[in-house]
C-alpha cells in the first residue's frame, strides 16, 4: 500500500509541483519523470506476480493516455474526458462480466486468496443455496460497478475544475499535480467505501446461506511446518 501510494501519488505529485520550473526539470521532463513511478509500478507489479492484471494493465495505458494528451498539448478536456473513461471501462466491465462465466467480482472478492471457497461452495450444494448465492453475486457486481461509475463522475468534475491550463506550461504541471494529489482522497475514498460496502455485503449473504462465521470462510495463512514446531518446542 505504502509503495502504491508513494509511486502512484506522492512522487508524481511532488515531481509536477516543485520540479516543473526552468530552473528545475522544466515542464516537460517533469511530465515524463513523474509518469516514469506509476508506469514503473505497473511493469514491476506484472513482473513479481508473473501473471496479467487487468487492472493494472488498465492503470498503466491511463498513465500513457496522461501523457500522451499532455506531451502532445491537447485541450484539456481530452485529459477530463480519459480520467472519466478509465473508472467508467471498468464499470462496464465488470457489469457485463455478470453475464459471462466468469464475472469480475469473482476476481476482486470471491477468490481463493482471500476466502476458502472449496468449502463455501461445498456448503452452498449441500444446503442448495447456490442459486440465492449467484443472485448474491450478481447484486455485488451491481454495487461495485456503482463504485466505478461513482470515481468516473467525480474524475471528471475534479479534472474539469482544476486543470484549465494549457498542456507545455508550469501551471498545467501544477495543476496535474493538484489533481493526482486530489484524485486519492475526493475520489478513492468514497468508491472504497462503497466497495467496502459490497463486500460485508457479499460475507453476510454468504453466512446465511452457508451457516458458516466469518473465520470459517476466511483463509487462513499458515505458517511453515518448521516455524510451527520451532513455536511449539518449549
Amino acid at each position: 500500500m505504502l509503495l502504491n501510494i508513494g509511486f502512484n501519488i506522492v512522487l508524481p505529485t511532488l515531481i509536477l509541483m516543485k520540479l516543473s520550473g526552468p530552473e528545475a526539470l522544466g515542464t516537460t521532463w517533469a511530465l515524463i519523470v513523474a509518469l516514469l513511478f506509476p508506469i514503473a509500478y505497473g511493469v514491476r507489479d506484472f513482473v513479481v506476480r508473473r501473471k496479467f492484471n487487468f487492472f493494472s494493465a488498465l492503470g498503466v495505458v491511463s498513465v500513457l493516455l496522461t501523457g500522451g494528451i499532455s506531451l502532445l498539448e491537447l485541450d484539456p478536456r481530452y485529459l477530463a474526458i480519459k480520467e472519466a473513461a478509465i473508472p467508467g471501462i471498468i464499470g462496464l466491465a465488470v457489469l457485463i462480466s455478470v453475464k459471462t462465466r466468469y464475472p469480475l467480482i469473482r476476481t476482486m472478492l470471491f477468490n481463493d486468496a482471500v476466502l476458502e471457497t472449496e468449502k463455501i461452495n461445498a456448503e452452498l450444494e449441500q444446503r442448495a443455496q447456490q442459486r440465492a448465492f449467484d443472485k448474491r453475486m450478481n447484486n455485488s457486481s451491481y454495487i461495485v460497478a456503482s463504485s466505478f461509475f461513482l470515481s468516473s463522475c467525480l474524475n471528471y468534475i475534479l479534472a474539469t475544475a482544476i486543470v484549465t491550463a494549457n498542456p507545455g506550461s508550469v501551471t498545467y504541471n501544477e495543476q496535474l499535480g493538484k489533481l493526482t494529489a486530489l484524485s486519492y482522497p475526493v475520489i478513492a475514498i468514497p468508491a472504497t467505501i462503497i466497495m467496502i460496502g459490497a463486500m460485508i455485503y457479499l460475507f453476510r449473504g454468504i453466512t446465511q446461506l452457508t451457516g458458516l462465521s466469518f473465520e470459517d470462510m476466511i483463509r487462513q495463512h499458515h505458517q511453515p511446518k518448521k516455524q510451527q514446531q520451532e513455536k511449539e518446542t518449549p
